[in-house]
């Protein structure tokens, strides 16, 4: 698909993430302002409770009278492809664009809050490279898959509570932790700390308490995508992640960017699963391509330093697309609700530069691994993180925004007295 330009002329330039051919969701603020929803195109946001306000988009509502996505997202394919298609006309060439120009405010100086209200949260293992390199750090090659890896997509239950917009600072947790050597477990800060490159799905229309969906029908509920970084303690986690997976060693923080790609603005960009190892059950099947090719990187920047590009990868890696993860959660007749995110798991190419978190780059910490100024073989305080992800169109980007946070130091010993 080609290019569809806009009336504004920032949209048209082939190096901008926003133009008129994604439209993503997102919430804004300018100063004192009340947050409300907009939409980017350009270098400006689309201030959408104020063209509601004015008569426009003409959709039945009120859909933007709160500061959040879920209204319209509850409301299902219909409504969503009505809406893209008016946004397209009130911003394409040609447009009156004095029906819209009162309404666009500039991105620069824009706060950007949680786009929707996050109902629960499940995050996936779903990246093959990814999970070969950790089972094989730590069962060796002969047993880096667990049995059930080729045939069932694996994932967990996380906390919505922790989900937070790209921007926000989080601290180093406290954990149990438990080296080799040690007898006992003892009461710490986490001294491997790190990141996860991911892509989250954000689901739209709910599903019925025991009605399982098919992946095709999995693939219309979903809304739109999001960057995520799923951060990770792993000496909590290595110390508790048996018999029943991680816990608290995923719950300290999950950043999310701050604008949500419709599905609608990926599907150019449509993309197929890597090779079957192991046929699936046919519940899993798909009917077509359900990935998606979209380039991701991770920038590191240490305190006072500059940022490092530390990798480079694509979500076409992924070895289960999105609506295979949902309709996996649906097989046993959990209801999924508008509003609930899924997380990918880390996506991590074949080679070493490809490695979507620390854990992999530095391989458990044995090579440590060289940015500016220094090497890292986990996240150190005052770092941020940076995840970015652009699909490549002709002549156009479609991009999330930056996906960013820092860490803080641990707070003092909470519990002593």
């Amino acid at each position: 698909m080609p290019l569809i330009r806009s009336w504004l002329a920032a949209a048209n330039t082939p190096d901008c993430p926003f133009p008129l051919n994604n439209l993503p969701c997102g919430v804004f603020s300018h100063g004192a302002e009340a947050p409300r929803c907009g939409v980017a195109i350009g270098d400006m946001i689309l201030d959408m409770a104020g063209l509601e306000k004015a008569g426009l988009p003409g959709l039945a509502g009120p859909l933007f009278d709160v500061p959040y996505w879920n209204k319209v997202m509850a409301g299902g394919p219909d409504l969503w492809t009505k809406l893209r298609r008016q946004l397209l006309d009130l911003l394409g060439e040609g447009a009156v664009r004095e029906r819209v120009a009162p309404h666009l405010h500039p991105m620069a100086g824009a706060v950007l809050h949680m786009p929707f209200q996050i109902a629960e949260f499940t995050d996936f293992y779903a990246g093959k490279h990814h999970a070969e390199n950790v089972g094989t750090m730590f069962r060796g090659p002969e047993n880096a898959l667990p049995p059930n890896w080729l045939h069932i997509p694996i994932g967990y239950n996380g906390r919505a509570s922790s989900v937070m917009v790209s921007g926000a600072d989080l601290r180093r947790p406290w954990g149990q932790v438990k080296q080799p050597d040690e007898a006992t477990p003892r009461f710490a800060p986490s001294e491997r700390f790190d990141f996860e490159l991911e892509l989250g799905a954000v689901v739209g229309t709910p599903s019925h308490p025991g009605q399982p969906v098919t992946v095709a029908e999995a693939d219309t509920m979903i809304f739109g995508y999001v960057l995520l970084n799923d951060w990770s303690a792993r000496d909590i986690q290595a110390w508790e992640y048996q018999p029943l997976g991680p816990f608290q060693a995923k719950a300290t923080a999950t950043t999310i960017s701050p604008w949500i790609v419709t599905r609608a603005a990926l599907e150019p960009f449509r993309s197929p699963a890597p090779p079957r190892e192991r046929p699936l059950l046919p519940y899993l099947c798909e009917p077509g391509p359900m990935n998606y090719d979209i380039g991701l990187e991770i920038a590191l920047r240490p305190e006072g330093g500059d940022e490092t590009v530390i990798c480079r990868t694509n979500a076409s890696e992924l070895y289960y697309s999105a609506a295979q993860q949902l309709a996996h959660h649906t097989s046993s007749g959990c209801a999924m609700n508008c509003g609930d995110l899924l997380g990918s798991g880390t996506i991590s190419g074949p080679g070493k530069a490809s490695r979507g978190s620390l854990l992999e780059l530095s391989w458990g910490g044995s090579e440590p691994l060289a940015i500016e100024g220094g090497t890292r073989c986990f996240l150190e305080d005052g770092d941020t993180v940076t995840l970015r992800g652009a699909a490549q169109g002709d002549g156009y980007l479609i991009g999330f925004g930056d996906c960013s946070g820092r860490i803080l130091p641990a707070l003092p010993d909470p519990y002593a007295r």
